[in-house]
């Protein structure tokens, strides 16, 4: 490990940039000998200082990009933040960088194949509820088979997974919300890492579990029963009719187990939250570098929340065909309309936390948050939940709060979750496993226990992007042969099943 003494103060990104990093906190005085400047001011770790002075109305570029303009005169050395730098449309020498596909040696994991074809990685069964008035019920009928000792005689069935939701009714029976709720409930009972899947409703809601099996064309059998509250004759006989199709389905979902597939039947969604100025800097560019190699394994990756990839979609546009890129853009200009509507900003975001940590325009949190995306082509661009159909880099449309999008992720057919944070976020998405990686190490030695793999060593010099991206890969497809994360062991994703409610409450 390296000598701190020796390591520098601050991190250049960019030759072209006209901001540095704090490598630690910088004391006002401090010598910033290679940028040849002092500080004026205290600057935490992580945030941002001048390199030179910056006139008001100038750019400021970091990773070699704009992330907003100078609101007043900054002088060099001064701290770079909310009090003098803003959002801007200003795009002059955006650099548009070629995608780069990658080739890679073949690999496998060991994972359950369905009788559709598609690969799981876990061995779940799903209790799904079309509307939230059937939550207590499937929640009751999951606790219960926990508490009897049923699953005991079930080893290779990995628990049973209530779904529950706040929503289903007080809806438009069609229309965008109604859609968009009636893909994440069946996208997610298809995800392949259930083995079998129970639908309760309450049997009066707007969302008919009968319309849904009509419009799907399902059939109940082996893998799948449905029925109502109001049917089965109430809360206590609904529970006892949701156990017994439990009891038939168990032997079978035991049944399943696991062979050895090629890491191309893993699809893996990319998730940041909790960010902070160094997530664009160590974990989101380590996990680009596992992105791109998955992709050249023949791997499917799926790059999601929208409001944080606004002002650096010019990156992914670049890497796309002119049919991908209208696709993209027709996103980007719904989400203008539908913030617009609702009184907010697409500069809302970043929030409060990632603000603390270093990040202050959303251009900044975009250009960070892409490179999870790695530089491999976008193949395709999918609505929320909307099911993936492309091996490759997509990208599903959803909102920037994390449990909402992953969720859509998981309906979209995403078997694994990894999952950067550089301010700690605690997260899960059964059936679904996640990992986590940090940004830097103070945090990993914080929450240990949370969080799999530290790439903080990155931002000292102790790693390089290739060596951390090799080494989420490699534990990836360790987790997805069935290892479990850290995540897993401490039992969330029961309760972060929370689909995009798009629409109006009736």
């Amino acid at each position: 490990m390296s000598d701190p003494a020796d390591r520098p103060n601050v991190l250049r990104l960019n030759p072209a940039d006209n901001v540095v990093v704090a490598m630690r906190r910088i004391e006002a005085g401090e010598s910033l000998a290679d940028e040849g400047v002092t500080a004026g001011e205290l600057i935490p770790s992580g945030h941002k200082i001048a390199a030179r002075a910056i006139k008001s109305g100038e750019a400021v570029r970091k990773y070699g990009q704009v992330i907003g303009v100078a609101t007043a005169d900054i002088p060099p050395g001064a701290h770079v933040h909310n009090h003098n730098l803003a959002m801007s449309e200003l795009r002059e020498d955006a650099v548009q960088r070629a995608a780069i596909a990658r080739q890679e040696p073949p690999r496998t994991f060991e994972g359950y194949r369905r009788a559709n074809r598609k690969v799981g990685v876990r061995n779940y069964i799903g209790v799904l509820t079309s509307v939230n008035c059937s939550a207590t019920v499937a929640r009751h009928i999951a606790e219960a088979a926990e508490r009897s000792g049923l699953l005991a005689e079930y080893p290779s069935v990995d628990g049973v997974v209530p779904i529950t939701h706040a929503s289903g009714c007080g809806m438009a029976s069609s229309g965008e919300g109604f859609e968009v709720l009636r893909r994440t409930l069946w996208g997610t009972a298809a995800n392949p890492n259930f083995a079998a899947v129970i639908l309760v409703g309450l049997g009066c809601e707007v969302m008919q579990i009968g319309r849904l099996k009509s419009d799907y064309g399902l059939t109940e059998g082996a893998g799948f029963h449905a029925f109502t509250i109001q049917d089965s004759g109430g809360t206590r006989r609904a529970i006892e009719e949701g156990l017994e199709h439990l009891k038939a389905m168990l032997p079978i979902a035991n049944a399943a187990t696991r062979s050895i597939v090629p890491a191309s039947e893993l699809v893996l969604g990319l998730q940041c939250g909790g960010s902070d100025a160094w997530s664009g800097v160590t974990s989101n560019p380590a996990l680009g570098v596992a992105s791109d190699r998955l992709v050249g394994l023949g791997g499917t990756v799926i790059l999601s929340e929208t409001p944080e990839i606004y002002g650096a979609e010019h990156l992914l546009i670049a890497r796309a065909s002119d049919t991908v890129s209208d696709k993209l853009r027709a996103r980007l200009a719904w989400w203008e309309t539908y913030t617009a509507r609702n009184g907010a900003q697409m500069d809302n975001n970043p929030s409060p936390g990632n603000k603390a940590g270093g990040l202050t325009t959303i251009l900044e949190k975009s250009l960070g948050a892409v490179a999870k995306a790695g530089a491999s082509p976008l193949v395709d661009v999918v609505e929320y939940a909307e099911p993936i159909r492309e091996h490759g880099l997509v990208f599903m449309d959803s909102p920037g709060f994390d449990p909402c999008s992953a969720t859509g992720q998981v309906a979209s057919g995403a078997t694994m979750i990894a999952f950067t944070t550089g301010r700690g976020s605690a997260f899960g998405c059964k059936p679904s496993p996640s990992i986590k990686l940090s940004s830097n190490t103070e945090i990993y030695q914080r929450m240990s226990e949370d969080i799999d793999i530290d790439c903080g060593p990155i931002a000292v010099g102790e790693a390089s992007i290739e060596e951390k991206g090799a080494e989420i890969l490699d534990y990836l497809l360790e987790v997805a042969s069935g290892r479990r994360s850290k995540s897993e062991s401490l039992g969330y994703g029961g309760v972060e099943f929370v689909p995009w409610q798009i629409g109006a409450v009736m």
